[in-house]
């Protein structure tokens, strides 16, 4: 087979263009590229995070890195990550040969944007089955490191450090986590919603009738909550009312006997009354939505019969994986934007060897985290009187790009509890920036979905249209809108002054500081005392 590709030794000149450290140990060995070998290596179990909204912020970061992974520095690793992939492997064989061999830049770019999608049709051959012992086909996809000699052996070493695990229990995910959180069945894919009804298969209807399901019973517990907490306020009230109607002072004219109900015991006797009434109805609610909860429970119990006797949903077919690895490309080429270097595998010209400066998870839950100190609400959601601090799934893509997107901000069946989609690309130009950026399309969108068909006059959305409408500004809204957030996270935020007056204001209503913050930006100029004014007046006339 290796007398297909003329795989022998590379020229010296090829061995330049791939690096300083491309010795003949470090050189792969492509003459067993398709034999089927079966490796020593094996992957370690993955940590699935779990679901918890109990958690008010992120948890310290206490390990930024591992001891080098040796997977990383193997001679053979290119040969493995495409053994077993048939005709695929051999093109991108082919095109990346004449890649490196090229001295023409013209030539040499050609044949790198032809490497462009052979590598995303590898990688949708690899998602189906990248599970196997071949550990290095995960590590192509998470990181689209696939030919270690395409990066400096710096590089290789930042990469092979990158701690693998989730540790902190967070809904952030590289790609090969996701994929990993489809085939067991914890999540919906990201192409659920382009699926027609009528296309779909029984599983995928099923999954869909059983995140309903999950949806309602997880609402009417929300609710339960939040009516049993009103109830255990009225009955502390309660009590204390009956205290004070059950205590009294001995007679000042008669001893030995307690004197009659003053006129704040009678008035006690009127509160009871009213709590009584209130408690009456709040129980006639919890008994409602209690019968609900059990409705939803016994749904639920039927749809997991059914999906016993289907085998389970935790075997995704090709065909999800496959759209799945589809709907991660369309998410790397928003991330990227049309200007923007689509290349999705490492090369050396375009990452800096500095661990701090790569969308690692780590990283990303600093910046997060950064970023929540400055806009608490940012992952707040309301639903049914109860707020819960709902992360979303963070998919961090192997890509160049820009910015961070939101994908979605929550799942069609469930509103209330879900968390939406984001990515980030894993080797931005700014980490930062990204983040903000995702952030902020993640605003942008919860608060569109939230005013439904008026987003162009309610809220948040609503509010900055308006104003959009009104300066007769031309280009897309939401772009301003995300260009603006970053202005308002970076330079507001420290009272440089960078919006407009009328954006200004917006923000300060709907993505409010901290209350230090604002306590601080109150004396750094009359703009800012202005709208501390106006809060505390908002605040005097319970409208804000």
């Amino acid at each position: 087979m290796a007398d297909i590709f003329d795989t022998g030794d590379i020229d010296p000149e090829i061995a330049d263009l791939l690096g300083d450290d491309t010795s003949p140990a470090s050189i792969p060995d492509f003459s067993d590229l398709f034999e089927d070998q079966i490796p020593e290596q094996q992957r370690d179990p993955k940590d699935v995070p779990v679901e918890d909204f109990s958690k008010e912020c992120f948890a310290p970061i206490t390990r930024w890195e591992q001891d080098p992974d040796p997977v990383f520095f193997e001679k053979d690793y290119y040969s493995k990550v495409l053994t077993g992939e048939g005709e695929i492997s051999k093109r991108v064989h082919s095109v990346l040969q004449k890649y490196l061999k090229a001295e023409d830049p013209q030539e040499k770019g050609v044949y790198r944007q032809q490497l462009i999608p052979a590598w995303w049709d590898l990688a949708r051959s690899m998602v189906t089955h990248y599970q196997g012992p071949l550990i290095e086909k995960r590590w192509a996809l998470r990181y689209g490191y696939f030919l270690p000699t395409l990066v400096s052996l710096e590089q290789r070493r930042i990469i092979s450090k990158i701690v693998s695990k989730n540790e902190y229990g967070e809904p952030i995910h590289y790609v090969d986590e996701w994929f990993d959180l489809i085939l067991e069945g914890n999540i919906n894919p990201l192409a659920t919603d382009e699926l027609k009804p009528s296309r779909m298969s029984t599983q995928n209807k099923t999954k869909a009738l059983l995140e309903k399901a999950k949806g309602s019973k997880e609402a009417n517990l929300t609710l339960l909550r939040t009516l049993v907490v009103k109830r255990d306020g009225l009955e502390s009230d309660l009590n204390s009312q009956i205290k004070q109607i059950t205590r009294h002072d001995s007679h000042p004219a008669i001893p030995g006997i307690k004197g009659a109900y003053t006129a704040e015991q009678k008035q006690a006797f009127n509160r009871s009354g009213e709590i009584l009434r209130k408690l009456n109805k709040l129980d006639k609610d919890i008994n409602l939505n209690i019968e609900k909860f059990k409705d939803a429970d016994v749904e639920l119990g039927k749809l997991g019969e059914k999906i016993q006797q289907m085998g389970g949903l935790s075997k995704a077919d090709k065909g999800i994986m496959e759209s799945e690895l589809d709907s991660i490309k369309q998410m790397a080429k928003m991330c990227v934007g049309r200007q923007g270097n689509h290349i999705p595998f490492l090369l050396k010209n375009f990452f800096f060897p500095n661990m701090d400066l790569i969308g690692t998870r780590e990283n990303v839950i600093r910046c997060m985290d950064q970023v929540e100190q400055v806009d608490p609400g940012v992952f707040r959601r309301t639903f049914r009187q109860k707020t819960n601090r709902i992360v979303p799934h963070t998919i961090i893509v192997p890509s160049y790009g820009e910015k961070g997107v939101c994908w979605e901000p929550f799942e069609r069946f469930n509103r209330s509890t879900s968390r939406g989609r984001i990515a980030i690309p894993m080797f931005p130009k700014n980490l930062k920036t990204a983040v903000i950026y995702a952030l902020g399309d993640l605003r942008w969108n919860v608060s569109k979905e939230k005013a439904g068909h008026y987003w162009m006059e309610e809220g948040l959305s609503g509010h900055y249209y308006q104003w959009f409408s009104a300066k007769k500004i031309r280009g897309d809204v939401r772009q301003k809108f995300l260009d603006d957030y970053v202005l308002w996270i970076t330079k507001e935020v420290d009272g440089v002054q960078k919006l407009e007056k009328e954006v200004r204001t917006i923000f300060w209503r709907y993505i409010p500081f901290t209350q230090p913050v604002k306590d601080t930006l109150r004396n750094r100029g009359f703009v800012y005392n202005e709208l501390y004014k106006k809060d505390m007046n908002r605040q005097m006339s319970d409208g804000y």
